[in-house]
């Protein structure tokens, strides 16, 4: 008797093929969410998530099972010039908890500046709004 092939892990979709996400805001006190679909091209800001350690992924993981999204998105900031600096790295680490924790892909954009944009559209949680704008901006760049 012959032991069963192993299964064939299902591919993760490619960035372009990702149809619905939840977006990420990363921020050592807050996290801004955002949820989107490829359909519309738009994302809608949901809250900003204030608490830390396992609580902040209690409450990600909440969202998740709510929002049933393929993929996430995770807004990775750079200095203008396009250096890395401390918070990069910790947007990066979030990322790769969400990766293992919630066993979905996980898609990096580059997030300089949406705080700002958010800001100077009048948003009333800055974070969830920037969330908004990297999953739309994660959209039109993987078409």
């Amino acid at each position: 008797m012959t032991a069963p092939a192993p299964a064939t892990p299902i591919p993760a979709p490619a960035a372009a093929a990702v149809q619905t996400a939840l977006a990420f805001d990363y921020g050592s006190r807050r996290v801004g969410v955002a949820y989107g679909s490829r359909f519309t091209g738009q994302a809608e800001p949901l809250r900003h998530i204030a608490v830390e350690g396992e609580a902040r992924m209690q409450a990600i993981e909440k969202l998740v099972r709510e929002w049933q999204p393929q993929a996430l998105v995770i807004g990775v900031p750079f200095h203008p010039d396009g250096a890395e600096h401390e918070i990069t790295a910790r947007a990066r680490k979030f990322g790769r908890q969400l990766k293992s924790r919630l066993r979905l892909p996980v898609f990096e954009v580059d997030e300089r500046y949406t705080s700002v944009e958010a800001e100077s559209r009048g948003a009333r949680d800055v974070d969830s709004a920037a969330a908004a704008l990297i999953l739309e901006q994660f959209f039109r760049e993987n078409t």
